[in-house]
């Protein structure tokens, strides 16, 4: 009787494994893909937001017109949204400082709501890695905090722990414009910088963040301030939403120079979806081609359409017109030019990835991610929402990535800098 239960066992054991050959073996690209996104943690570092969605009667728990928000984070299997408190730069006054921070706190104020008023059941914010993991495994959606420009913090460096306190998990010195830290990558413009790189005080908020645990964001300070940053700082750096300027030489990129600079930091570079950073011949083409498709498209409904580079100029009244027609000129430009065979290629999620690649060879796997800088300019062909998350899995599926690698790529790399940053503070108290 033992021989037969042996041989039973035996021939269970060959069969179970003979079903799971077999089920590997019949497994689509698209259904391996499908289970490797379901499996790891998917993190975007860089999503911008406006308070204007952020009330009782229009909020995330809608499918609102914006590229991010929960129901499009379920949809496309987006487990974790960096919100961004986010202040474009202006003088260095103390009225300046002033109307900054009141913009800075009311963003900040802004995602709390969500989280804790409006859909505490449906998202939670995290300050750690293990808060992640956590809220993941709970089914909720995780909503995270960065601060893009630390204009609004002024000269009084305690404002740094006061974010911190807030949420705040990292911190660039400077946006588009030198500012009181640190000189921008929009010095390569002219040539003309304010800091050469770091001021003192922004040397000295390097310190404050280090030992406050907040990650160092250098997406957007210049090269040489960047530079600095990481000789003073103790702790890893980041790059939230940049991509690799030997495949698009746009000062918003990396260099070569500069990845392997993370590299050696042991930080990670978030590769971000925004197509003038990723195909400048691609984007340049597609964006002259809609540019007229738009403005054929405001006429006939009477409104006006402006560039990008106009912004500055408009009236509060022409920017209210603008953006309230924006998206619904947007979706009829698009629809006409679909029927279009002259339309130039958009650039799409194989560019995209094509920038994880070149890094991913140069720097290696773990010091690369991904972001989209959704509803800040960002969006690509098959990456344009959160909705679409899952192609971006998709094509490094089809590029041969692993799931351990992929993970490492969705948000494992950045976890870990996180950690290490978050260590390193502890040390210092």
């Amino acid at each position: 009787m033992k021989y037969f239960y042996l041989f039973l066992s035996i021939t269970l054991f060959i069969s179970c494994g003979e079903k799971k050959e077999k089920a590997e073996k019949t497994e689509t690209l698209e259904e391996k893909a499908q289970r490797i996104h379901d499996s790891v943690i998917t993190i975007d570092t860089h999503d911008d937001i406006n308070v204007q969605n952020f009330t009782d009667s229009i909020n995330y728990t809608q499918n609102l017109d914006t590229q991010v928000n929960i129901p499009k984070m379920k949809e496309g299997g987006l487990d974790v949204a960096w919100f961004i408190v986010y202040t474009g730069q202006g003088e260095l006054t103390p009225d300046g400082y002033a109307k900054a921070s009141e913009n800075a706190i009311s963003k900040f104020e802004a995602i709390h709501r969500l989280c804790e008023e409006i859909a505490p059941d449906e998202i939670e914010l995290a300050l750690t890695s293990d808060d992640v993991r956590r809220i993941t495994a709970s089914g909720k959606k995780v909503a995270m905090i960065g601060v893009e420009n630390a204009y609004p913090i002024g000269e009084d460096l305690s404002k740094i722990e006061e974010y911190q306190e807030r949420g705040a998990r990292y911190i660039s010195l400077a946006h588009n414009g030198h500012s009181q830290f640190s000189d921008s990558n929009t010095g390569e413009r002219d040539s003309v910088w304010l800091h050469d790189g770091l001021s003192d005080l922004g040397k000295e908020a390097v310190a404050e963040m280090n030992r406050v645990g907040i990650m160092i964001d250098v997406s957007h300070p210049s090269k040489e301030a960047m530079k600095q940053m990481i000789e003073l700082s103790k702790a890893p750096i980041i790059a939230s939403h940049s991509s690799a300027r030997a495949l698009c030489g746009h000062s918003r990129n990396l260099d070569d120079e500069q990845l392997m600079m993370m590299k050696e930091n042991g930080g990670v570079v978030q590769t971000v979806a925004l197509g003038s950073y990723l195909s400048t011949e691609k984007s340049e083409a597609r964006s002259a081609f809609m540019s007229e498709v738009y403005k054929k498209v405001a006429d006939s409904l009477g409104v006006q359409w402006y560039e990008r580079s106009q912004f500055s100029t408009l009236t509060d009244e022409q920017r209210e017109e603008f953006f309230a027609n924006y998206r619904k000129i947007r979706e009829i430009g698009e629809g006409v030019a679909e029927t279009d065979p002259n339309v130039p290629p958009a650039v799409n999620v194989s560019d995209f990835v094509d920038h994880i690649d070149y890094m991913v060879d140069l720097i290696g796997i773990d010091h690369v991610g991904i972001s989209s800088d959704f509803d800040g300019g960002g969006g690509i062909e098959g990456w344009s929402d959160a909705s679409e998350t899952f192609n971006v899995t998709l094509e490094l599926v089809k590029r041969g990535y692993t799931e351990e690698e992929i993970a490492k790529l969705w948000g494992g790399n950045l976890l870990r800098v996180l950690d290490e940053v978050q260590a390193i503070a502890q040390t210092l108290n």
